[in-house]
């Protein structure tokens, strides 16, 4: 999944978690995600990036994120989170719930 040309590639494990950011607060794009990074001392300890650290262009991010929806990477993480949950009863297939809030 690393590409050997061009911009450096983001590890799949912080790819992963930028991601997750990005859905469980809503940032509608990923140029926003990488603003709120950059300022956020609690993304970054939870992607996993030093304070001192560079975040990453977010044209960069976008081809490795496209790299590792390709690989399936994703799909699979979020089936075992999926899994994990159902299997600890926090989900249920009788109802959902949609949250259709602005920020």
């Amino acid at each position: 999944m690393y590409s050997v040309t061009g911009r450096p590639s983001i590890p799949p494990e912080k790819l992963l978690r930028a991601l997750l950011v990005q859905m469980l607060y809503s940032i509608r794009s990923e140029r926003l995600l990488m603003e709120e990074i950059d300022y956020s001392v609690l993304f970054r300890w939870f992607v996993g990036m030093n304070l001192d650290e560079q975040v990453w262009d977010a044209t960069s991010f976008t081809k490795n994120r496209e790299r590792l929806l390709d690989a399936d990477v994703a799909r699979e993480f979020l089936s075992q989170i999926v899994k994990q949950v159902r299997q600890k009863g926090w989900a249920s297939d009788e109802h959902f719930t949609v949250d259709g809030t602005a920020n």
